[in-house]
């Protein structure tokens, strides 16, 4: 099964895109469910069917025509629910120091719940086995990444918690619970921890199994294009792949209409052929499609399935066919090894590196991602870094302290 995931700054057409494909898709056979997680909720109006759930009542996946499928996911008290018995715990910590309670509920909900909503949902989608393909319209860039790099961080902090929970659990007693002054965690607080680790690393999986890209969507303007570049680092950064960029709203030629050429389109023509040209040059081998500006706003199965006819450029002949790979990756040269990271469109002078103990810190401007480092690299120092080609390569030295030369 394929996953894939459809953004880009918000206005340039990612949902009628994300639907275009989902719809051209199960006309050729693949049974496809396309998912929206966008809190403005406008993938209902662009297959023109209503994905709206009653008051209440939670959201279905709605049957938009045959072998196509659509669920709108929105906030739900199920994952808060879930999270009650560690946030009831937590109050309990923070009054037993003095902390207001209606503030201490405020600083003990659920962060990122309506992300974690999302990502839950498409898990259950996915391992439901029921489509062949699974659509994701996302929100904008900004919250795109905050989803996608949620699960790794929320489950790198529950690393580290859960097994202090256990044993807190199996070392305190009531007398030291009663010194402290501070309520001891029950065997319900560490049961949620340790679903909710499982689950985020089940998500994890997902986000980063071959078989999930990542899709491009931009306008070939200037401003535009500059945040889809930065987007590319950063899906590069925390491991995701990137497949296919698409260039929305793609003015006809002038010269088509028949009549005389318009100098307002003509000037707008020149503008997007010279982003076009930026748009190739900064995404270097990836596949790029284009996507026409209709003479019309493409509503319902009959027109997005046209609008995907009309690009052109590598528009995907199988969106069953997974990517060759991605992530970290490691390998071994001699006695060294060397650790490989995706980092398109940097250079040196933009990364920062850090060695934490068993963990590598990778930082691209704003953005940074903790990598635990294999068993092997553990026992290794860092001896260079290298950025070429869009690739982070960092080499690892044994270290004969832990790693004797002739062991």
């Amino acid at each position: 099964m394929r996953v894939l995931l459809f953004t880009g700054k918000g206005g340039v057409g990612k949902t009628t895109t994300a639907a275009a494909t989902a719809v051209h898709a199960a006309r050729a056979g693949i049974k496809t469910l396309v998912v929206s997680t966008d809190a403005a909720h406008s993938l209902g109006e662009a297959l023109g069917v209503d994905l709206d759930a009653p008051r209440g009542a939670e959201q279905p996946v709605r049957e938009v025509e045959p072998g196509l499928y659509a669920l709108q996911v929105s906030a739900s008290s199920s994952a808060r629910q879930s999270w009650r018995e560690v946030q009831g715990y937590l109050v309990g910590v923070l009054a037993a120091v003095g902390v207001d309670a209606v503030v201490a509920e405020e600083l003990t909900s659920l962060p990122g719940a309506d992300e974690v909503v999302a990502l839950l949902e498409l898990r259950t989608q996915v391992e439901s086995g029921l489509w062949d393909l699974v659509v994701v319209d996302c929100a904008p860039t900004a919250e795109t990444l905050r989803l996608l790099a949620l699960p790794e961080a929320l489950a790198w902090h529950l690393d580290r918690l859960v097994p202090a929970q256990r044993g807190l659990l199996r070392g305190l007693r009531p007398a030291a619970a009663a010194a402290t002054g501070l309520p001891l965690p029950g065997v319900a607080v560490f049961e949620a921890l340790r679903r909710w680790h499982a689950h985020l690393r089940e998500v994890q999986a997902i986000l980063r199994a071959d078989s999930t890209t990542v899709r491009l969507v931009l306008t070939p303007e200037r401003v535009v294009l500059a945040e889809a570049r930065r987007t590319l680092t950063s899906l590069g950064l925390h491991g995701f792949a990137v497949d296919q960029v698409v260039v929305n709203r793609v003015f006809p030629d002038a010269g088509e209409s028949g009549g005389a050429r318009d100098p307002w389109r003509s000037a707008w023509n020149r503008a997007q052929q010279r982003g076009l040209v930026e748009v190739r040059e900064s995404f270097g081998s990836l596949p790029v499609v284009c996507s026409p500006y209709l003479d019309h706003e493409p509503i319902g199965p009959d027109d997005l399935d046209a609008l995907y006819r009309a690009c052109t450029g590598a528009v995907d002949p199988d969106p069953l066919t997974p990517r060759d790979g991605g992530g970290m990756t490691v390998e071994r040269t001699g006695r060294d090894f060397v650790l490989g990271l995706s980092l398109p469109l940097v250079t040196a002078a933009d990364v920062d590196l850090k060695r934490r103990g068993d963990e590598l810190v990778v930082a691209v401007g704003e953005h940074r991602r903790l990598l635990s480092l294999p068993a092997a690299l553990r026992r290794c120092v860092i001896t260079g870094a290298t950025v070429r080609d869009g690739s982070l390569r960092v080499r690892f030295e044994p270290d004969e302290r832990v790693w004797p030369r002739d062991g």
